[in-house]
């Protein structure tokens, strides 16, 4: 049961505890905070911001979720139920929430979009696989 959570619940819910003012200021967008920078043998300087972290993590827990998708399980139509939900409560706080209006949020609901669409196309193409038709 706990293997069908969709993973990106988890930037879902990062971003939005970033929102609510417990990193940063309350209303503000931390996002642009720099947790680290360093000086690339090129000359250039590679920063990350927090935001930046946070598209990351998400693209982990993507491939995580692609890898899920194979699985040629029952649980696995409730894994795509639950990462729709998962698009949609994204899709439905870009549009209603004020500070979800940020490029980083909209990234993440794109990566969400993925998923779905990844998990069902994987799904789909297993289950052809599986279908054998003799004539």
């Amino acid at each position: 049961m706990l293997g069908s959570i969709p993973l990106l619940i988890i930037p879902f819910i990062l971003y939005n505890i970033g929102i609510t003012g417990v990193i940063g200021e309350v209303g503000g967008t931390p996002w642009r905070e720099e947790l680290f920078s360093f000086q690339m043998m090129s000359g250039g300087v590679f920063t990350m911001t927090l935001g930046d972290a946070l598209i990351v993590l998400a693209l982990v827990l993507l491939f995580v979720e692609v890898i899920k998708s194979t699985r040629a399980a029952r649980a696995s139509i409730l894994d795509h139920l639950l990462s729709t939900f998962v698009f949609i409560a994204f899709l439905v706080e870009f549009l209603l929430v004020k500070d979800a209006a940020h490029s980083v949020f909209f990234t993440l609901m794109v990566i969400a979009l993925v998923d779905v669409l990844a998990g069902f196309s994987v799904s789909l193409r297993a289950a052809e696989r599986d279908v054998s038709i003799e004539g």
